[in-house]
């Protein structure tokens, strides 16, 4: 019997075979876990995300069309969410967006105000809005994840605006353990993954030389892989992380930690 036996959650983000959420999703099926999904609207995202689902071997998989930069398609998700299974036990935050003309390096202070806005909308504020649309429908005692990265923290090159909203979206993790955690014991956690080969990861100038730096300074002296991302989600939605909320946990094969 795995550690998430029984327990019923929201997971947002499988869009690609190597998106973080698609392994997260394999974690969590394996650890015992029924998976619903949301998906960006379109015929094209939905098929796209219920043939990865449906490689798991999930039958007719729960879908449903979820713009996180529209409030009315927040609401209809949790609504409906509300309506089929009356209460879930997790969610699984796992997304982000910044306009990729800006993520290089050399022009972070001409970002536009547009393409900030945007990128803090989707990569943090929508953490929250989920948060506040489905505090009816999580369980006492339910777990809310969301992704980071270490950007958040320190200043990366070709990051750029990434950075500032993962650092809005790891201030608002805190505040939203505080309040969620005393108005109905939800608890809220990030996983700051090292880099890792995604499609948005490529978006990123430089992309490439941060992988090789992390095996020259990290006390692992590795790349992390995508699963051992998910198997930290994992953890942090099961019970046995029942009294941790409000915190980063790193995987990262401890790059995090080096001064130099």
């Amino acid at each position: 019997m795995g550690i998430m036996h029984g327990k019923r959650g929201l997971v947002t983000g499988v869009l690609h075979e190597t998106s973080i959420a698609t392994a997260i999703t394999q974690s969590l099926l394996r650890e015992g876990a029924e998976c619903i999904y949301s998906h960006m609207p379109g015929e094209k995202m939905e098929r796209r995300t219920r043939k990865i689902v449906e490689g798991f071997g999930v039958a007719n998989p729960w879908l449903q069309p979820m713009d996180v930069g529209q409030d009315a398609d927040i609401a209809a998700c949790f609504e409906r969410v509300g309506k089929d299974f009356g209460q879930i036990d997790f969610i699984v935050h796992s997304i982000a967006f910044a306009d990729k003309d800006w993520l290089k390096l050399g022009k972070f202070a001409a970002t536009p105000r547009a393409v900030f806005t945007n990128a803090m909308d989707i990569s943090a504020f929508s953490y929250m809005a989920m948060a506040n649309a489905a505090l009816p429908v999580l369980k006492e005692g339910g777990s809310m994840i969301g992704l980071s990265y270490y950007g958040a923290e320190k200043a990366v090159p070709g990051y750029n605006v990434m950075g500032v909203a993962k650092a809005a979206l790891e201030a608002t993790n805190r505040y939203l353990a505080m309040e969620l955690g005393r108005a109905k014991h939800v608890r809220c956690n990030l996983v700051s993954a090292g880099p890792i080969k995604t499609l948005s990861a490529s978006a990123v100038g430089g992309f490439d030389a941060i992988l090789d730096r992390i095996p020259q300074v990290a006390p692992l002296p590795r790349n992390i892989v995508a699963a051992e991302v998910a198997d930290a989600a994992a953890f942090l939605l099961s019970d046995l992380s029942r009294g941790t909320t409000g915190q980063v946990l790193y995987v990262d094969s401890g790059y995090s930690i080096m001064g130099l």
